[in-house]
């Protein structure tokens, strides 16, 4: 069968569905076996070849010359000499004779079956693609449409036709509305029948690092680092931060010019206030540091327990606390030490010596 029309459209459908022309040509064949099987009285002894070149598809009937054919072989798979001589004069027992078959004579029920296995097949091929795609993904940053929303669920499409639903708890509350576009970070995708199960997040702490490695180039490059992140997802942020480069600031590479680049972090998480502070291998500044906004007067550390008693003008000590000890919180979460904080005066009546920190 000579069909131009077919590899034309193989080309565009490929390229439409972002699948392998090979993989289309499997199914397809698949079903053209199919429909020969209808059409032929359950035979299965065919074969389809496919040759773009020629733009040609042959389905081609083989078939074994027997002296009597077994009963237990499949159907079509041996053939009797007499009736093999009908196809190829000159065979004989032992010989696999060859038929084309003529597609156009399966008749509509073989034709209707061919199409639906394709059809069939091109969905389980998009549902394998989109798998890979989104695994790939995983632990990634997209982009997703809020296209359905409920009391309790968020349906987000996530592009490749494929959409998930997430609890509306685990969105920022100005993303939940119809047509709004957001960044998700990907935590988990399963596999299933209906295709990849996709587990996004706009709390996930990694969805803050992924946007400032979209927003800064240093992080990108490797010149700046991620040495600790917190997050209280729709609120406050802490994020602590080294360079590799002793030119670069870290922390004003990732505040950009008048706040410009962390402002796009912040405006992509709905106004999420986000402090940035240095990384430092001596614990003492780390711990001060992490603590920012609020000044410290000294840091005492316990390398064994790896903790610190920090010591805060009493001005200060409601702000390193932070409201509902969310900046301690933060603070210890961030850099990785066990935080105490105490004010000047209290320190002072309990009469706990202040070792002041060399400026």
């Amino acid at each position: 069968m000579i069909s131009k029309e077919f590899f034309k459209a193989l080309d565009v459908l490929a390229e439409e569905r972002k699948i392998e022309k090979e993989k289309i040509l499997e199914i397809f064949g698949r079903g053209l076996i199919n429909a020969y099987k209808k059409a032929y009285g359950g035979k299965t002894n065919a074969v389809v070849v496919f040759n773009e070149e020629k733009a040609e598809i042959l389905l081609v009937a083989k078939s074994l010359v027997v002296a009597e054919v077994n009963p237990e072989a499949e159907i079509g798979a041996q053939i009797l000499l007499a009736e093999a001589k009908k196809i190829r004069k000159t065979a004989k027992i032992g010989d696999v004779v060859e038929q084309k078959i003529t597609p156009k004579n399966f008749g509509r029920l073989a034709a209707s079956s061919a199409k639906q296995i394709l059809t069939q097949g091109l969905k389980q091929l998009e549902r394998e693609r989109n798998f890979e795609i989104f695994t790939e993904k995983t632990g990634e940053m997209i982009i997703a449409e809020v296209v359905r929303v409920n009391d309790d669920f968020v349906t987000l499409n996530l592009g490749y036709d494929t959409e998930t639903s997430i609890p509306s708890k685990d969105l920022l509350k100005e993303d939940v509305f119809m047509g709004n576009q957001i960044r998700v970070y990907i935590t988990k995708v399963e596999e299933t029948t209906k295709g990849p199960k996709v587990y996004v997040s706009r709390t996930d702490r990694n969805l803050v690092k992924r946007l400032m490695e979209n927003a800064i180039p240093e992080l990108q490059t490797g010149v700046i680092e991620i040495k600790g992140l917190a997050r209280d997802a729709g609120d406050r942020c802490k994020v602590c931060v080294s360079s590799n480069n002793s030119e670069v600031d870290p922390v004003g590479a990732c505040l950009g010019k008048s706040g410009s680049r962390i402002n796009d972090v912040i405006s992509n998480l709905n106004g999420e206030k986000i402090d940035i502070y240095k990384f430092s291998e001596d614990p003492k500044e780390l711990v001060s540091n992490s603590l920012q906004p609020a000044r410290t007067i000294s840091v005492q550390i316990d390398e064994k327990l790896r903790s610190a008693l920090v010591v805060v003008p009493d001005d200060q000590l409601s702000l390193a606390i932070g409201k509902k000890g969310q900046n301690a919180r933060l603070a210890v979460q961030s850099c990785g030490w066990k935080i105490d904080i105490k004010s000047e005066s209290d320190v002072t009546n309990k009469d706990v010596e202040i070792m002041e920190d060399d400026e």
